[in-house]
């Protein structure tokens, strides 16, 4: 028994030691992109160096296998794909989702010249004055394509500021989803991918008590840091 106890114990701190190794950023790490395998295709995202607090954060719960199994648990065309959430591993079919991620948050991180066009990666959040973002949510943006007239109400209504003159051309070009802009951390870029959004996007969705769910789970099955390559 003593014997057995023993083992135990060494394989809990060997468990320990490599989660604590994992979860270490390090230099070469940043200059790594992050891989999503997701059930419906590859999406390859690179993190800014403009917003190290998230990124370091990201790429420590990469390396821990965080998001490993963990489904986007909410999807509304035309605007974002969503995931993060842990309790939804497993999750039952229409169980309400998105209130699950580690005990603390990260502080806002908003640059002026990360913006919501279509294909980042942004930090959700709740409704906190600071605006500080969720530790392990995040989602991808898809958006729509705007004319001037719709930005201008953006500005308007939304906003309350003007949208500089390149990221207007952007938004009525490529798209995205102004109306987040400054209001939630925006901290890297999809490189490659992009219309794996667009697939998981367009996927039917519950309009029950778990509201925006994927009918059919829809999980990350890996994700994993990889070297960086021109795509």
């Amino acid at each position: 028994m003593k014997n057995i106890f023993l083992l135990l114990l060494t394989c809990s701190m060997t468990l320990h030691a490599v989660a604590q190794k994992d979860s270490t950023v390090t230099k070469r790490d940043r200059k790594k992109d992050v891989l999503l395998e997701t059930a419906m295709g590859n999406i390859w995202v690179r993190l800014s160096d403009s917003t190290p607090l998230h990124r370091d954060n990201f790429l420590k719960l990469v390396k821990m296998h965080y998001y490993d199994g963990i489904l986007f648990h909410r999807v509304i065309q035309n605007f974002m794909i969503q995931s993060g959430d842990p309790d939804s591993r497993g999750a039952a079919p229409g169980a309400p989702l998105g209130e699950g991620g580690p005990n603390y948050v990260v502080p806002a991180e908003f640059r002026p010249t990360l913006f919501h066009k279509k294909g980042v990666i942004a930090a959700a959040r709740d409704n906190n004055p600071t605006k500080a973002s969720s530790a392990s949510q995040f989602y991808l943006t898809q958006g729509k394509v705007f004319t001037e007239a719709g930005l201008d109400s953006v500005e308007t209504y939304r906003l309350k500021r003007k949208i500089p003159a390149d990221q207007r051309k952007v938004y009525t070009t490529l798209g995205g989803v102004p109306h987040l802009d400054q209001n939630y951390t925006v901290f890297g870029e999809i490189v490659k991918g992009l219309e794996v959004v667009d697939k998981i996007a367009a996927v039917p969705t519950s309009k029950g008590k778990d509201k925006d769910r994927p009918l059919q789970d829809v999980p990350i099955i890996k994700a994993k840091l990889v070297k960086r390559k021109k795509h």
